[in-house]
């Protein structure tokens, strides 16, 4: 099962545009949830963003994006 902090930092996983790895994420501490801004922490702690509130992804957090955002892709196919 996954816990609700593993579930935000998928969650910010998946709002990276792929298309364009010149466009990073900001988290304003002031205006976003703490959950969220926790997350971000988390994720530069892990080496998969450039920056404590959001940044670019690294190589490793490209890879992590593209896992997250490809299996909502299947969960969220119709299954005719």
């Amino acid at each position: 099962m996954l816990k609700p902090e593993e579930i935000a930092e998928i969650n910010l996983l998946c709002q990276f545009n792929l298309a364009n790895t010149l466009e990073g994420l900001k988290i304003h501490k002031h205006d976003a949830d703490t959950a969220t801004v926790a997350a971000v922490e988390r994720l530069f702690k892990q080496g998969l963003v450039t920056q404590h509130d959001g940044g670019y992804l690294t190589s490793l957090g490209l890879d992590a994006a593209e896992h997250s955002q490809a299996l909502l892709t299947i969960l969220r196919a119709d299954p005719a």
